[in-house]
């Protein structure tokens, strides 16, 4: 049996939160800055109301004249499109990256000492989802926001990339013929110590468990269920390790592991898909939507404007590029025709504990995997 070790973002989040408190309105006894500036407030108003051609030219010609913009991001893939966006505007774009609890930690201390140091983050929506809940973000509108998903066009935030969970599996271990239908299936005992789960992967879990209830399960059928799965299942840290593990061949089958991992090994020549030839992928589908929020405090808030239109836009290749589900769907959408479920942000924020708890009670029955 493995130890409870389960890393995960929740218990985080809190620590952080009680740390830094929450960020108050101008006139405070702390001395905290307003959540929202007047001149940004004016500028996102100004701009949100346009659309067409007017609002790009009026927006690139207020943005290059503010000729700066401020990014945290935990997005390790976010610098081609940063690079392509100061190529394509006279913009000088300063970025700092870390973890998404390490960038959250840093706006949430920024705005308690009253510091605006940042006019757009992106990052994971949990992160994002606690922010737009202190009321740290302003509302970006338009049409590029309308041709989000609509999974993706969040009350406090938009999305410009989807994480989504799929089954894969290593070709030359398991035939397409031998897979389930559903994962369901893998707590077959025939799948003992040939499936993999990720130790983190709570909001998958939530996801999955609460569709197995609206398929008619009880509760305790699913966690039984998991549990199953979990007992036949080597435990992997890490989604990237994931996916180099199934390569190896440590493991034939990973039931929830990121497609753009998977696609990226797929495009390299590795003998790993989650689209088995002949038969149809294992779904549902998980999507997670992560993605960018406008700082309502923003000294920049033209240039903020730009690169969300930009992020939407342009961007969406960038993003596709790197073997991501972009937000806004394309002609060859990698979701289309597939069943697909969202993990739900306000059961995942307000109930975080729950889940955490269950799931780590879950894999605590696998077996850790050697990296």
């Amino acid at each position: 049996m493995m130890k409870k070790a389960l890393i995960v973002p929740a218990a985080v989040l809190t620590a952080v939160l009680a740390a830094c408190g929450s960020p108050t309105a101008s006139g405070s006894d702390d001395g905290g800055a307003s959540k929202v500036d007047s001149h940004a407030k004016e500028v996102f108003d100004k701009y949100n109301g346009m659309s067409g051609q007017e609002r790009t030219d009026a927006l690139v010609a207020a943005a290059e004249e503010e000729g700066e913009l401020s990014i945290y991001t935990s997005n390790t893939d976010l610098d081609a499109i940063v690079d392509a966006f100061s190529d394509k505007y006279d913009i000088d774009v300063n970025v700092y990256r870390g973890n998404s609890e390490s960038v959250l930690q840093r706006v949430l201390q920024e705005a308690k000492a009253g510091f605006a140091g940042v006019d757009l983050i992106e990052t994971n929506s949990g992160e994002l989802n606690i922010l737009g809940k202190e009321g740290l973000f302003y509302p970006y509108e338009g049409e590029f926001r309308d041709a989000v998903r609509a999974e993706g066009q969040k009350e406090h935030w938009t999305a410009d990339r989807f994480n989504v969970f799929v089954v894969a599996s290593n070709t030359d271990l398991v035939k397409a013929s031998e897979l389930p239908t559903s994962i369901e299936g893998f707590a077959d005992p025939k799948w003992k110590g040939r499936i993999s789960m990720e130790l983190g992967d709570v909001d998958w879990f939530s996801a999955m468990f609460t569709h197995f209830v609206e398929q008619g399960k009880t509760e305790a059928e699913v966690t039984e269920m998991f549990k199953a799965i979990a007992t036949n299942a080597k435990v992997v840290k890490g989604h990237t390790v994931q996916a180099e593990l199934l390569s190896a061949g440590e493991f034939g089958v990973g039931i929830s592991m990121y497609s753009h991992s998977v696609q990226e090994g797929t495009e390299d020549g590795r003998p790993i898909t989650w689209r088995p030839k002949g038969v149809a992928p294992i779904q549902p589908l998980v999507l997670r939507p992560n993605g960018a929020g406008l700082m309502g405090n923003a000294k920049h808030p033209a240039a903020a404007l730009l690169f969300m239109d930009f992020l939407l836009t342009d961007g969406q290749q960038n993003i596709a590029d790197e073997f991501r589900v972009g937000s806004v769907p394309v002609a060859n959408d990698p979701l289309a025709g597939l069943d697909t479920i969202e993990v739900d942000e306000n059961e995942m924020l307000n109930n975080q504990k729950k889940w955490d708890d269950l799931y780590a009670e879950v894999v605590q029955g696998g077996e850790l995997a050697e990296e």
